[in-house]
């Protein structure tokens, strides 16, 4: 009985279709406002289908295309750290020069997992000893300072973000100013404290922060984040919201930079 019930729903419904396609068709050739309504009815169904599947193909494809972007990207920056190692030193001009390019190596890597909905996030990393990652080693990207390497397997690295109370990187207001330790503010995805900063130093809203340089892990001049409101702390020292650059909710792509002098410089301090 049940399949004598679907077999005749069937045939209504195809009947039904039938109906429906002879009813446009002869409405459609019966006058020429039918006509053009209807042609015009059926292309915005067509557009529709077809832009859905395009949206979803463009969508499956995007891993693709953004792994491609990060390797261009990575090879345009060693390309350019090449022809800045040719320039006369009296020449260069401030950022990532020829000198810092040959005290330093570029390891480009992706993100396997990220923590941002803590006190003490971290990441690790998709690449590990193996590939000539190092614990201690700096990640970096375009927009910023973005982690320390603590730990390293064979493939993989656990790294603790910038977004974790037990880390600070020296920073510079702009690329000659004042030099202070720039922390998470531990509430927005976005803001970071610069502190210690003497009460004479001027500066305006909008100025650029920069990574100082006087650290043994991250490169001078890296762009970190810019000036927001500011507080004069025990009336000696200004404390002054930064907002970062980086977005920590869209990270994907980094670079861990490793200081090839750092062991001489640890060597050095720890005869002192």
């Amino acid at each position: 009985m049940r399949k004598n019930n679907l077999i005749y729903h069937l045939i209504n419904a195809v009947i039904f279709v039938i109906l429906e396609v002879t009813a446009l068709n002869m409405l459609r050739h019966n006058g020429t406002i039918q006509g053009i309504w209807i042609s015009r009815g059926s292309q915005n169904v067509m557009g529709f289908l077809w832009g859905g599947s395009q949206r979803i193909s463009d969508y499956f494809s995007l891993r693709e295309k953004n792994d491609a972007l990060a390797q261009e990207n990575f090879e345009l920056r060693m390309r350019l750290e090449q022809l800045e190692s040719l320039i006369p030193e009296e020449t260069r001009n401030i950022g990532l020069s020829g000198n810092i390019s040959r005290n330093y190596r570029f390891i480009p890597a992706e993100i396997s997992k990220i923590s941002n909905n803590s006190q003490h996030n971290y990441m690790i990393i998709g690449k590990g000893y193996e590939d000539g990652v190092t614990e201690g080693s700096g990640v970096i990207t375009g927009k910023g300072a973005v982690g320390i390497i603590d730990a390293v397997s064979r493939k993989h690295s656990y790294a603790r973000s910038f977004k974790n109370h037990e880390m600070n990187i020296s920073a510079r207001l702009g690329k000659e100013g004042a030099v202070g330790p720039l922390s998470w503010d531990g509430v927005s995805s976005d803001g970071a404290v610069l502190k210690e900063i003497p009460h004479h130093v001027e500066f305006e809203k909008g100025d650029t922060v920069f990574t100082s340089g006087f650290s043994s892990i991250f490169p001078p001049d890296i762009p970190l984040g810019e000036v927001g409101e500011a507080k004069i702390v025990n009336g000696a020292t200004y404390e002054i919201k930064v907002r970062l650059f980086e977005d920590f909710g869209a990270l994907r792509y980094v670079t861990v930079v490793e200081n090839m002098g750092k062991e001489e410089m640890k060597e050095l301090e720890g005869r002192l």
